[in-house]
């Protein structure tokens, strides 16, 4: 029978199909790998990778046994967290997801301050663009999601967390750069760098542009804050962006407030699915700060 490491080496063999790979990412030497390999193909009775050379490519069998190792690892490490849980709120593990743009400030601020009452609690992190987050909670893949705006699906309850100024990111030297605020309406005639459409930033410029009155013309669509910034500051256009202290995106940029504009950041996670108790202890944590 495959015990958890087996499950884990094996997994981890069958995503990368390389033996030089899977010793990096499990801490295996090759020749233990290779071992291990040899005795698993014994005990299952048959191969379970066509070898071309150094190279490796998942048979029919080794596809079969992927398949059914891929989800006894996710169940064992389900049943590990619900023991967890049960022993204490404090060894447990919290999942926890975000968009990428809070990693830089954030998320990182979040963790530090809640770890030095809570050392024990483990994360599982995972980052990427709003509407995947919000379909990650909504299947129960994950416990908790920091996103914005707030999702339209009813069964996701929403507490806002913090919210950031909006501002129009202009190059320097450009007609706006001396402004101390734009209505972004005086911007429908500019060119525009923006998010692809469903990360939240896109949602957040295309509703500002609905209720300014015009549709943006995009130049370049990235998956990528960062990139935007990048860009704008290149004079390839204009861009919404928060504004963040300290500034941490491209120099080169001026912010140009927009008037009443902010993005609003909540936490969410499915209003009648009962948490685990380390994710209910973080999440009243973090309803219970300020985080701006």
């Amino acid at each position: 029978m495959m015990l958890t490491e087996d499950l884990e080496w094996f997994v981890v063999l069958a995503e990368t199909q390389q033996v030089t790979a899977t010793s990096d990412l499990t801490h295996l030497s090759q020749p233990t790998l290779s071992r291990k390999l040899a005795r698993l193909e014994q005990q299952i009775g048959v191969p379970l990778f066509d070898r071309h050379g150094r190279r490796l490519t998942l048979n029919r069998y080794g596809r079969i046994l992927y398949e059914h190792a891929g989800s006894a690892l996710k169940n064992l490490q389900d049943a590990q967290r619900r023991i967890d849980t049960l022993r204490s709120p404090d060894i447990g593990t919290v999942r926890l997801d975000f968009l990428h743009s809070f990693g830089t400030w954030l998320v990182p601020r979040m963790l530090r301050s809640y770890r030095v009452a809570h050392p024990d609690v483990r994360f599982e992190l995972h980052q990427d663009r709003a509407q995947f987050l919000t379909d990650r909670v909504s299947s129960g893949e994950t416990d908790l999601a920091i996103v914005s705006p707030q999702p339209d699906n009813p069964a996701l309850a929403w507490t806002q967390i913090a919210q950031q100024r909006l501002a129009l990111a202009v190059p320097a030297g450009h007609r706006f750069a001396q402004l101390p605020q734009v209505e972004l309406s005086q911007a429908a005639g500019e060119q525009f760098i923006g998010m692809q459409s469903d990360f939240g930033m896109r949602r957040i410029l295309d509703e500002m542009c609905a209720a300014a009155g015009f549709t943006p013309e995009f130049v370049f669509e990235s998956s990528e804050l960062a990139t935007v910034g990048g860009l704008v500051s290149a004079s390839l256009g204009v861009a919404v962006m928060p504004i963040q202290d300290p500034p941490i995106w491209a120099e080169g940029i001026v912010y140009v407030p927009i008037a009443d504009a902010e993005r609003k950041i909540g936490l969410i996670w499915v209003d009648d699915r009962a948490l685990p108790r380390p994710a209910l202890e973080f999440r009243d944590f973090v309803r219970k700060n300020i985080w701006s």
